[in-house]
């Protein structure tokens, strides 16, 4: 059975998906990108701005279901450009204490609303 998570402390889907799935103990999670929910503007003033973002959209839902980033088992992470890669990883690692998460990290063509970062998540209780 999946229960739909969604929380107004993340921005709401700008689109025909839902913030996250629940299925039993797993959490899968909908790419981010670094919209400031409530106002549908983006928080991408530099590539740290907007990482952080999309790190606080994830933990709003990651609490919503209940969880943390503790319970992350693995992510996905889409940049508009490989050399952003250092400045994200940077702020991606500070969310995570020990046990990282299994994690690709690929250079697209292009993101929703054009921002050079967007996550994904998986979760497990």
């Amino acid at each position: 059975m999946k229960k739909i998570i969604n929380t107004p402390n993340a921005p709401a889907p700008i689109g025909p998906y839902n913030q996250a799935v629940q299925s039993g103990d797993m959490l899968f999670i909908s790419g981010q990108i670094a919209l400031i929910p409530g106002t549908g503007d983006l928080s991408n003033a530099d590539i740290m701005t907007e990482t952080q973002q999309v790190m606080k959209n994830l933990n709003a839902i990651l609490q919503a279901a209940g969880m943390g980033f503790g319970n992350v088992v693995k992510t996905t992470i889409f940049l508009s450009d490989m050399s952003l890669f250092a400045s994200v990883n940077e702020v991606y690692g500070s969310y995570f204490e020990s046990d990282f998460p299994a994690r690709e990290t690929v250079a697209v063509k292009g993101l929703p609303k054009n921002v050079n970062v967007e996550i994904s998540m998986i979760a497990a209780k």
